[in-house]
């Protein structure tokens, strides 16, 4: 890619990608630069693009990704849509940012993985966790061994939505282990990342269209690991996450999937945000600025996939997900 700026597309003109759009505009205009939207709605699009101040708004997501001026886009829309636009932003030559979960089970996973390999094009699954501040010092504590030998990661996630919100709903691709699920166990991924699972356990409850609202798991890896997992869409979790070794523990405070806060054994640590006056609907989501700058270093160093979120990952977290819904008694059309 040129040194001028990352030119993105914008794939949804919903909730996140709002909160998305707002935090890249925190970046420097000579390196990021939101050059067009598309909805599955036109007038939504265009409505958008004029609220963000967005030069183009195209009428369908083919044109935007037909567009020879967008050099990357960014799809924040339903679960279900992701591998169809996916796939069609790659034939037309665009670099990749999809929001997590990249795709609705392992089979859409390794398809979408494979395609974008064979294309040699760059692609990653939003998971904005990984570039935090935060996360990144969590990472270089766990390196020095701070907290000794890690066996224990102890991670709870609940957010009370109404009924009829999308993420309880089975057909728009809900339910908490396959959305919540994504940062809980990408946790259990980062600090375990080498072993191999001996064995999951998993339960929970399913509400009326079939998606489950709860779901409690355990990860067990060998030489006496485990990740303990709790996800909920139904009742308010504490929301931190603990990694707890043989002389110490490391603690990601509320909202641990966008954690400010990281308590250590020699203190607690905080990191500001980038800030903005614009209207944001979720936690901590200026954040989301450090994935946009994590895809602008891979693109001037001409990496196809970021070494913090790599493919091969982004494949493992679909297969835990997977093991743990499944023996909840979630199954989607897709499987």
């Amino acid at each position: 890619m040129a040194a001028g700026p990352t030119r993105w597309g914008v794939i949804g003109a919903g909730q996140i990608s709002n909160d998305w759009v707002n935090a890249a505009q925190t970046l420097p205009k000579e390196e990021h630069v939101i050059l067009a939207v598309a909805a599955r709605n036109p007038d939504s699009a265009a409505t958008f693009a004029k609220e963000h101040d967005i030069p183009k708004a195209h009428k369908s997501y083919e044109d935007l990704f037909k567009d020879p001026e967008v050099d990357v886009v960014y799809i924040g829309t339903l679960h279900t849509e992701h591998i169809r636009q996916v796939k069609q932003a790659l034939d037309y030559g665009k670099h990749v940012l999809c929001e997590k979960p990249l795709a609705m089970n392992v089979k859409e996973t390794k398809e979408l993985v494979e395609y974008a390999r064979k294309k040699n094009l760059f692609f990653m699954e939003a998971i904005w966790s990984r570039f935090f501040p935060a996360y990144q010092k969590l990472k270089e504590e766990l390196a020095k061994g701070t907290i000794g030998e890690v066996y224990s990661v102890i991670v709870t996630m609940g957010i009370q939505f109404d009924e009829d919100n999308w993420r309880r709903d089975k057909k728009n691709g809900g339910g908490t282990t396959l959305d919540m699920g994504t940062y809980t166990t990408q946790l259990a991924s980062l600090v375990f990342k080498d072993l191999k699972p001996v064995k999951i356990l998993a339960g929970g409850h399913l509400n009326k269209s079939g998606a489950d609202d709860s779901g409690s798991s355990t990860i067990i890896y060998p030489n006496g690991k485990t990740a303990t997992l709790i996800n909920h869409t139904g009742v308010n979790l504490p929301n931190d996450a603990l990694v707890v070794g043989t002389k110490g523990t490391l603690k990601l405070r509320n909202p641990f999937w966008s954690a400010t806060t990281l308590e250590t054994p020699d203190g607690v640590l905080e990191y500001e945000l980038p800030k903005t006056d614009k209207h944001m609907n979720f936690w901590n989501c200026t954040g989301l600025s450090y994935q946009v700058k994590e895809v602008r270093r891979c693109l001037l160093a001409g990496l196809t996939e970021s070494p913090e979120m790599s493919l091969d990952e982004t494949v493992h977290l679909a297969e835990l997900r997977e093991s743990i819904r499944k023996q909840i008694g979630v199954e989607y059309p897709q499987d």
